[in-house]
């Protein structure tokens, strides 16, 4: 489970911004909306409000730049290659600054705490610390010396295994944790195996649809032709069928070097065509492309298998303008899934930006769940909680206070007007 995410100087986030799903003081809501974990109470899930250009976004993507660099550096990357960070721009005294990511989550009952600091060339910082037993445990830190241009490095006692080796291996634009796993850390696995198989991270474009195929292909098929009854698609059936490339049916026009790249791309690659079911008003069974549904339909259809293993593997979804193409009603649907023990046994968490205000209600979310992004001084984004407002419980009108400007994170749209 997630606990608290932390980022500095990442693109428009210039000062530290901190991220929380702790569980505040109030109890509304309590027995669906949040959950225990490891003695804290946290929450299922939260929504990011805030104007376009105000840094939604670029929260998710430091997210995902930390998870690229704990999941790539010691593998995919070489000597010399540039780690995926962006500092902020419109500061002299931030460009040449590193980005700070720190995230703190639980695994199998063991809270851990994990960050790094880097520049697109190196590594400046990173550190572990573990409460197997709730109390602090440094397992290991790094801190690069520019005058002495070498690593200092602290082992706690309670990291066993080869650490030199570890320690020698470990390439100025890697990460220790990344390459301690890649030389057989078990200690280390858990931390490293959250960013890669718990956190699930999407964009605006969401999901292709393919995972779902897949879940269609296997015994969990009724279980995705559940959720679209659910979400009312009327949808049937679902039929996937796989193929190959046929190189001959691109069109003639297409340049021959970029027919010759995709046959390339797509050799021993199958193709899933996916075909949705439903009834004719002759009762009869009429099939369509997935390309011929709505925009919306193949969001959800996208959505249905991510959404659905997060739910059974207990994973931390992050997406990106969860409302785009979908009704208010489907919004909701797809969040209340996360919200009831029955659909969300095992504390799977959602946290999601979005523009859409009819869900902004204290029906819907307890006060603590909602969260808003702004640009502050000097155009660099400010991430803070609704709670810093004290609404009145269960009295205040959330959206109406919102779109009034009460607590910011709005557009400021100025008239256009025309000279002569």
């Amino acid at each position: 489970m997630l606990v608290e995410l932390s980022v500095a100087n990442f693109r428009s986030l210039r000062d530290q911004q901190t991220f929380s799903l702790i569980k505040g003081k109030g109890s509304e809501l309590q027995e669906t909306n949040s959950f225990k974990a490891n003695s804290m109470e946290l929450l299922r899930s939260a929504a990011i409000y805030g104007p376009n250009a105000g840094g939604k976004s670029n929260f998710l993507l430091a997210l995902q730049a930390m998870k690229r660099v704990v999941l790539e550096s010691a593998t995919s990357m070489q000597r010399g290659d540039q780690l995926p960070v962006m500092p902020f721009r419109l500061d002299p005294g931030t460009r040449l600054q590193p980005s700070e990511f720190e995230v703190i989550f639980i695994v199998d009952g063991v809270r851990y705490q994990y960050g790094f600091a880097a520049t697109a060339e190196r590594i400046h910082e990173e550190w572990l610390l573990a409460y197997p037993k709730h109390r602090a445990q440094r397992w290991f830190a790094r801190v690069w010396n520019a005058k002495g241009e070498q690593y200092h490095w602290e082992f706690g006692s309670h990291l066993t295994g080869e650490k030199l080796l570890w320690q020698k291996s470990t390439r100025d634009n890697a990460l220790f944790l990344s390459t301690a796993v890649q030389l057989n850390s078990h200690q280390l696995q858990p931390v490293f195996d959250w960013f890669r198989s718990r956190l699930r991270l999407s964009g605006v474009g969401g999901w292709s649809p393919d995972s779902s195929a897949l879940l269609c292909e296997q015994a969990t098929k009724s279980r995705i032709l559940d959720f679209l009854r659910a979400a009312d698609l009327d949808i049937e059936d679902v039929l996937v069928e796989k193929t190959s490339l046929d190189v001959k049916a691109l069109p003639e026009s297409m340049p021959e070097s970029l027919r010759e790249t995709i046959a390339e791309d797509f050799t021993g690659k199958q193709l899933l065509k996916i075909q949705t079911v439903r009834t004719g008003s002759d009762g009869l069974p009429v099939r369509f492309d997935l390309a011929e549904e709505s925009d919306g339909t193949r969001k959800v259809f996208a959505f249905a298998g991510p959404w659905l293993e997060a739910l059974k593997h207990g994973h931390v979804l992050f997406i990106d303008e969860l409302h785009d193409n979908l009704h208010p009603e489907l919004v909701k649907f797809l969040v209340q899934l996360f919200h009831h023990e029955e659909t969300n046994p095992h504390h799977a968490q959602l946290i999601f930006t979005t523009h859409e205000t009819s869900i902004l209600n204290q029906a819907m979310f307890r006060r603590d769940q909602i969260w808003f992004c702004d640009k502050g001084k000097g155009q660099a984004t400010v991430l803070y909680p609704l709670t810093d407002f004290s609404p009145r419980k269960g009295r205040e009108n959330l959206e109406l206070a919102y779109l009034s400007g009460r607590y910011g994170a709005l557009p400021y749209v100025r008239s256009l007007t025309r000279e002569g």
